[in-house]
């Protein structure tokens, strides 16, 4: 797994941050996740030259309210400015909404003089930013050469930046996900193996294909699973009751942080069968809880899991091989172990929050520091 970081520069000033989010504290979302791990794990090492501040431009409820979040953001940056309390704007992007707001909000910083730092998320982007020369494209695409910095997950994405924008070669950086260490000891799901999906229930996430799947594993026994999130689920529960999986596949909605925690702590195997992601957290909480990994090699999730060592991949919208993927770790329990442990492994090395906050810090001192050298 690569992992590219901008040249650390001196630590010898405060350097104030303003960060985007979607909602902030409590939000579910992948965003919002990582980055309250991010800010849990700066508030754990106290003072130091990095000052960051979190807030929301989407925030909770109609869509249309993310307008006011997005306006009060500027306005705190306004007033930050004055006060000389930021250098540096960090940007978390996604397609639809996300951009609308980021353009206005990276666009305001720029007209500040206040270096900013995009931080590309959203799975679907490639289809979102146009191939044609439409005005969205131009204005994307300007947004991306005036960062100070460019973060993407893998890199199946800084590809994809540079053949958009090929002049933010040198400020591209490669950052994978990462998340904190579990709170929770794993004890796994005891005379059951646990098949856990964490995410949206919805036909991008491979619900569908997932559903069919367990289908044709229901003579298979030693097994249950949980798919757990929001979306379709009535849908689901009508499907999984025509294939006779109610009693044996829970649909339990919609999970706080603490529900999350502890599903993983009783899981065996994380799947998560999309057609379209870019790093996927729940992937990266299973490896961090010790489990072994079913997924598709889309976005940057190859990046990340290794196909026989820490999981298996799949071709997405393939039932069968995924039903032969998740029947087999029911099957074996010491590959399932095997798997799991070498998962463990990896996070601890590469996708914890602690050396990503050192990468991410490092890459907010020099955005920093492309201001000083431009007065």
């Amino acid at each position: 797994m690569e992992m590219t970081v901008l040249q650390r520069p001196p630590a010898n000033r405060i350097v104030h941050v303003l960060v985007t989010v979607p909602v902030g504290e409590g939000g579910q979302g992948g965003i919002d996740r990582i980055m309250a791990s991010l800010k849990h794990e700066l508030e754990r090492r106290g003072p130091g030259d990095i000052r960051p501040r979190f807030l929301a431009t989407r925030g909770r409820g109609h869509i249309a309210l993310s307008l006011l979040h997005t306006f009060a953001f500027c306005f705190r940056m306004l007033g930050a400015r004055l006060r000389g309390k930021v250098d540096v704007v960090h940007i978390n992007l996604a397609s639809h909404g996300s951009t609308y707001r980021k353009l206005f909000i990276s666009g305001w910083a720029a007209m500040l003089g206040i270096p900013y730092v995009l931080h590309l998320h959203g799975g679907g982007y490639k289809r979102f930013w146009p191939e044609a020369d439409t005005l969205l494209s131009r204005r994307i695409g300007a947004m991306f050469r005036k960062a100070a910095g460019v973060i993407v997950l893998g890199k199946i994405w800084r590809d994809f930046v540079l053949s958009k924008v090929p002049e933010a070669e040198g400020r591209v950086v490669i950052l994978p996900n990462a998340t904190e260490t579990p709170s929770l000891p794993h004890k796994g799901g005891g005379d059951k193996v646990q098949i856990l999906f964490l995410g949206r229930i919805e036909k991008d996430k491979g619900t569908p294909e997932l559903c069919e799947a367990l289908g044709l594993m229901a003579d298979l026994p030693g097994w249950r699973a949980t798919i757990a999130g929001a979306g379709e689920e009535e849908m689901l529960r009508a499907r999984l009751k025509q294939l006779g999986l109610e009693g044996r596949v829970a649909v339990p909605g919609w999970q706080t942080a603490r529900d999350v925690a502890r599903l993983l702590s009783e899981a065996d195997i994380l799947t998560l069968p999309s057609f379209v992601e870019n790093q996927p957290i729940s992937i990266i909480e299973g490896m961090a809880a010790g489990l072994a990994v079913v997924a598709t090699p889309v976005g940057a999730v190859e990046d990340i899991v290794s196909d026989g060592e820490t999981g298996f991949l799949v071709p997405p919208g393939d039932v069968p091989a995924l039903k032969n993927a998740l029947s087999r770790l029911v099957e074996e329990p010491e590959l399932r172990r095997r798997m799991g442990e070498a998962g463990k492994a990896r996070h601890r090395a590469c996708l914890d929050v602690a050396p990503f906050a050192d990468a991410l810090c490092d890459i907010w001192r020099a955005a920093a520091e492309s201001r000083v050298e431009q007065r």
